[in-house]
């Protein structure tokens, strides 16, 4: 109730009252009425101090309640913001072909970064709500001894209530909707890129293919960064010894694994230490290279042909056999294209010490066979289908080192069927039989 209301109510108790004591003597009669009545003032007036306060403290908590309100705007319209610039981008997307990938990746950010505002939205909606809970049931609390344009202040809040109660429900299922939008544009993102992908893909064939029935070769560029070879990585400070990826020049970028001497860097080109691998493949198997890096592999005589059309080479052939004993030899390499069958050119180096009990294998100059593929000099006879694997077979019987390997310790090359485990001759004509087998190479101008 208002003060001024207050106080007219009071005056008008007085003056009734003030009209029934005509008389002195009545007034000395009737003296234990004003008590009541001030009794009653009395009450009136803590009652209208009671309502004041009260008023004060809901419109307080309106205050607090509308501040909130704008803090929550002002986010909705950042979030609003934010998708009309994503919305350009699109657009800004769907109208160039270039950069699908990192706009895809940026939109994706802020797809993030709005999901974490739409978070700390809805939290503070959930905080609102709950306050907004909280001061409708204070305000619907039975209020004794009031009146009836207090009861109309009490209506008048609780309807503001449910007009901002409204007005964040539509404002959360409004972020909501912009979020379903977001992850359809993504959706919509990805089948763009996987769209992009496909066509390049074709393209690439189709160019190809007519580059094919021209006889036209595409010039291959060279990634930035990329080392020729695991002495050109050694030269650059790569130390360790590991899997790394290079480019020789004029070849696409593929993986080696590189050994690294206090010298310079060798790259493996053969690996065999435990059967893990099995090397009794056919041609676009030895053409492409097959096996694992972190075990046993072949690299491949395509990848093999591109290190050695850079330059003279050098191949160390590294062995093992059964009883422990040990051999290399160093001989100067190279390697020519699948049209001359991947023939093999070597010549060794100084022959002396351990070197001198391996034999070259076969003359210069021979083709790599398969049993796909028989290039081998045998008259009538395939010597990788005979001794398993592929390699420069002569006449079958100087060495193969991607036979099959032995099983069991002690087993000798006669006692596998048809002498298909893996062998290197040695000087004085007798074949031994191996455990181990490493084939390297690395430039010949490095001095390794």
């Amino acid at each position: 109730m208002k003060m001024p209301q207050l106080l007219i109510l009071l005056l008008t108790i007085l003056v009734h009252v003030g009209d029934g004591f005509p008389t002195e003597r009545q007034r000395r009669d009737k003296h234990a009425s004003w008590d009541d009545v001030n009794v009653v003032a009395h009450g009136l007036l803590q009652l209208g101090q009671g309502l004041k306060e009260h008023v004060d403290k809901t419109k307080a908590h309106m205050r607090d309640v509308n501040s909130k309100l704008k803090v929550f705007n002002n986010t909705v319209a950042e979030l609003e913001k934010k998708q009309q610039e994503q919305d350009e981008a699109l657009r800004a997307q769907r109208a160039g072909g270039e950069g699908e990938q990192e706009r895809y990746r940026l939109l994706t950010e802020q797809a993030e970064e709005v999901k974490l505002k739409v978070g700390e939205v809805k939290k503070q909606t959930e905080d609102i709500t709950s306050r907004m809970d909280r001061l409708e049931e204070v305000l619907t609390e039975p209020i004794q001894d009031g009146n009836d344009s207090e009861h109309k202040t009490v209506s008048f809040i609780q309807r503001l209530m449910i007009s901002q109660n409204r007005r964040i429900d539509q404002l959360v299922e409004k972020i909501q909707q912009q979020q379903d939008k977001l992850e359809k544009q993504s959706l919509h993102l990805q089948a763009l890129q996987t769209k992009i992908a496909h066509k390049r893909v074709k393209s690439h064939r189709r160019r190809d293919e007519e580059m094919a029935l021209t006889g036209e070769a595409e010039p291959i560029q060279r990634e930035s960064g990329l080392a020729q070879d695991c002495h050109d990585l050694f030269m650059r400070g790569q130390k360790a010894s590991g899997i790394y990826t290079i480019q020789p020049e004029g070849s696409q970028p593929f993986s080696v694994l590189c050994q690294m001497t206090p010298e310079g860097g060798w790259t493996i080109i053969q690996k065999r230490q435990d059967g893990s691998q099995n090397f009794n493949q056919l041609w676009e198997s030895y053409k492409n290279g097959f096996g694992s890096l972190k075990g046993e592999f072949w690299l491949g005589l395509d990848n093999i042909h591109s290190l050695s059309k850079q330059g003279q080479y050098i191949l160390q052939v590294e062995l093992s056999d059964e009883a422990g004993q040990q051999r290399e030899a160093h001989y100067k390499f190279q390697l020519d294209g699948e049209e001359k069958m991947f023939a093999l050119h070597l010549e060794q180096e100084s022959p002396s010490g351990v070197q001198e009990d391996i034999v070259i294998a076969g003359a210069s100059g021979l083709p790599f066979s398969t049993a796909d593929r028989d290039n081998d000099l045998a008259a009538d006879i395939n010597c990788a289908q005979m001794l398993s694997g592929g390699w420069w077979f002569s006449s079958c019987g100087e060495s193969n080192l991607n036979g099959k390997f032995p099983r069991r310790p002690g087993q000798l090359r006669k006692h596998q069927s048809g002498r298909q485990s893996m062998f290197w001759t040695i000087r004085a004509g007798q074949s031994s039989s191996l455990r181990t087998t490493l084939l390297k190479i690395a430039p010949a101008s490095k001095n390794l």
